[in-house]
């Protein structure tokens, strides 16, 4: 073979492209959500080819303002921890307020392997949070709480970011203020949104169906509530413009192509 001919051969070899890798799942390095707010808004397809499997979250309303989420991956984290993260196997993450002991714990279970302080306990400082785990994105946006006498912590509160299965997860935990424009840009675009209804002791429901109408989030779960009375109230405020769904069960799963074309609030049992 004459050295053109041996050139050419390899020049064809370097030319054929690799076969293409097997699909893996994806682990988010940069928020999602925000890119979402900044970039042109998402289209969402009428029906997807049976052969595609579409990722899906499941949530579940364990107590008070505690959810359990599943990754597609299995990652599994309990919001707003304060103890309990019901039945199954410890998450691996857990993500705490500091409003009050209903909200966090001192003493969270050793099999945790990653427990998120919405507050930086140093006090120099709001909290930061970016953590990637498989297929999910934890990430925070601090916000003030008011303290005894009047007081206000600054950065006493975070309001967590999940990304995973294609969604953006917002839990406002216990949300003492209308957010300011930095922080609604920090938040980005939310699909679920976890909101204390409660209607006092976090936000007034004229207050919280401020936040929640400029969120736009697809879907609404509240939380947080002492008795019917406040959420019933908080269902009505919202009535004008969102769907109002009651599930029949505390579980529940979410896909992006599966949300409500209807900005919907969708009440989960268990409290």
């Amino acid at each position: 073979m004459t050295m053109r001919l041996l050139l050419l051969a390899v020049l064809c070899v370097w030319a054929v492209p690799p076969a293409p890798a097997l699909a893996q799942p994806q682990t988010p390095t940069a928020s999602r959500c925000i890119a979402f707010v900044e970039g042109p808004p998402r289209i969402l397809p009428a029906a997807l080819p049976a052969a595609v499997v579409v990722p899906e979250v499941e949530i579940t309303y364990v107590t008070h303002s505690t959810f359990r989420l599943r990754s597609p991956a299995g990652v599994v984290i309990a919001t707003d921890f304060a103890g309990y993260f019901g039945a199954g196997e410890p998450p691996h993450v857990a993500t705490m307020n500091h409003a009050h002991e209903t909200h966090y714990t001192d003493y969270p279970d050793p099999a945790i392997k990653h427990v998120l302080r919405g507050w930086n306990p140093a006090g120099d400082g709001p909290a930061k949070h970016h953590l990637v785990l498989d297929d999910v994105l934890v990430r925070n946006v601090s916000t003030d709480i008011r303290s005894w006498g009047g007081l206000v912590e600054a950065d006493g509160n975070s309001i967590f970011i999940y990304e995973t299965a294609d969604l953006c997860i917002g839990h406002l935990g216990h949300l003492h203020h209308m957010p300011t424009r930095d922080q609604f840009a920090r938040i980005g675009r939310l699909d679920i949104v976890f909101a204390a209804v409660d209607g006092g002791l976090t936000l007034d429901h004229p207050t919280m169906i401020a936040v929640l109408k400029e969120l736009r989030a697809s879907l609404v779960i509240p939380m947080h509530y002492f008795g019917r009375g406040s959420l019933e109230a908080f269902l009505v405020g919202m009535s004008s413009e969102f769907e109002i769904r009651v599930h029949d069960s505390a579980t529940t799963t979410v896909t992006l192509p599966g949300l409500p074309r209807r900005p919907t609030v969708l009440v989960l049992p268990g409290y």
